[in-house]
This record gives C-alpha cells, sequence and structure tokens, in this order.
C-alpha cells in the first residue's frame, strides 16, 4: 500500500540522515559527489526506488546504466567494462561479480550482497495459470508450452544449462524457447511473443499487467545472490558509503517488498 511505502522510506531517510551520516563519510568526500553505478536487472526494482532517497539525504548524484549480469549483449555488464566504460560500483548476480574481481574490474573484498533472489514464472492475465507447484508439475508446463522466454542473464544461464537437461526437456523444448536479450523477459510475455515467461522474481513482479504464477519448486530453485562491488579504478569512500546503505537494514523492508530477501536480515 502507499501508506506503508512512505513509512519505509521515511524510517530510511531518518536512519540514513541521523545514522548513516554521522562520521560516516571521510572529510575527503564529504562534498557532492557523482557515483556511476552499473546494475542488472535483479536488483533494479528495490534500487530505483532507493537512490532518490539517498540522493536526497546527501546531496550525491547517482549515474545509472543497465545491463544483464552475464552474456556478450552489447549492454550486458561483462561487455561494458571489456569495452572501458567506467564506473564507481557494479551490481550483479554473485557469480558474475566473482568473475569480475577474478579479471582485476573489481576490487579485491569489496563485495557486499545485498539481497537474494529467486526465479518465478509470469503469464498473461486471462490466460490459463500453469501449474508449477512441483518439479514434475514443472516439468509437463514446459512440454505443455506453446512458447517459452527466459532471461539471458543469471537465471535464464542456469534453466539452459541446468535445469532444463535435468528436467530431460531440453530436447522437446528446444525450438519454442527463446533467449531474451537486452530486454524484461516480462515485456516479451505482456506483448504475447511468449505464453510463460522465465525470470528472477524482482524482475517479473513490476508487471502489474501479467499474472505471476509463483517461484520454482523449492527442489530446482537456485537462489542467487545480488551483490555489489567497487570498480577496480573507483575511489572508495562514496562507492562504499552508497553501498553500505544499499545493504543496510534501513533499506531491508523496501527490498523485501521488490520481492527479495535482504542480505540484512540474514
Amino acid at each position: 500500500m502507499r501508506w506503508q511505502r512512505r513509512a519505509l522510506l521515511g524510517l530510511a531517510a531518518s536512519w540514513l540522515s541521523l545514522g548513516l551520516l554521522a562520521g560516516a563519510v571521510q572529510p575527503s568526500t564529504a562534498h557532492a559527489a557523482d557515483i556511476r553505478v552499473v546494475t542488472s536487472g535483479g536488483f533494479s526494482a528495490a534500487y530505483d526506488q532507493l537512490v532518490p532517497l539517498y540522493e536526497q539525504a546527501t546531496g550525491h548524484r547517482v549515474i545509472t546504466a543497465r545491463g544483464a549480469s552475464m552474456g556478450n549483449a552489447q549492454d550486458a555488464i561483462p561487455s561494458r567494462l571489456a569495452r572501458g566504460e567506467q564506473f564507481d560500483i557494479v551490481i550483479l548476480a554473485d557469480a558474475g561479480l566473482e568473475q569480475l574481481i577474478a579479471e582485476g574490474k573489481v576490487q579485491q573484498g569489496s563485495r557486499v550482497d545485498l539481497a537474494r533472489s529467486m526465479i518465478g514464472m509470469s503469464v498473461r492475465k486471462g490466460t490459463p495459470k500453469p501449474d508449477i507447484s512441483s518439479v514434475e508439475a514443472l516439468r509437463q508446463t514446459l512440454l505443455d508450452a506453446k512458447s517459452i522466454a527466459y532471461s539471458a542473464s543469471a537465471s535464464g544461464t542456469y534453466l539452459a544449462s541446468e535445469l532444463f537437461p535435468r528436467l530431460g526437456v531440453a530436447e522437446q523444448i528446444k525450438d519454442k524457447a527463446s533467449r531474451i536479450l537486452s530486454e524484461r523477459v516480462g515485456a516479451v510475455v505482456l506483448r504475447g511473443d511468449a505464453e510463460i515467461g522465465f525470470q528472477q522474481v524482482s524482475e517479473l513482479l513490476p508487471f502489474k499487467e501479467l499474472e505471476f504464477v509463483g517461484p520454482l519448486p523449492d527442489e530446482v530453485q537456485q537462489r542467487v545472490f545480488f551483490s555489489a562491488g567497487i570498480a577496480a579504478a573507483a575511489e572508495p569512500d562514496v562507492a562504499r558509503h552508497f553501498i553500505r546503505f544499499l545493504a543496510s537494514a534501513a533499506a531491508a523492508p523496501l527490498v523485501r517488498s521488490t520481492g527479495m530477501e535482504p542480505a540484512a536480515a540474514r
């Protein structure tokens, strides 16, 4: 509800201005700064609501670019960094972040887990709601579907390389399953280009015109942390300050409202 969201934002603003900002910023970074962030879609629903709050409380400006955690699409985070785009903070699936740390593109020891996400499925409202409540029901739904869309990022990589083969359906569905590049799966389902769509729950829920069917069964669910790290060439103080806020207990209620489990709750 709208009043609940206002209450959460008010609580976070009070905590940020009175708690985190008190002595948290070194004198060299106490002036307003630009913070350049590239983020994948999994954390975007929470991020987009938290950024204005942070900017208002600190005077800093957050400049955001977006891309998938994995893959070779032009706007994927690995592609952006490979061609030399400059950022202070990267936010993406934990496996992707660890790879960037290994490559020297993100500072060692800078990883902070923000939230844990699950994979879910959506369909268009007004269409039959398939059963994915068990592993066998999910398998049958995949076989029965006329068309399937899945992400080109972390969740889709898991589905295509692990889950579909594990369920024994990879060959049967390969001609009707599409890997979606540079676009939300929900948008593809919404315009009717796919009957069912799989992506991180936090990326499906914003599509209010769709029917969220539910998460994958526990036995085959992939729980991925979306984590933040400081880019190799970044000035760390202000970047670390923003990351602390995203991972804070004050941000946790809003993060949870987007369908993710806040790391601060663990």
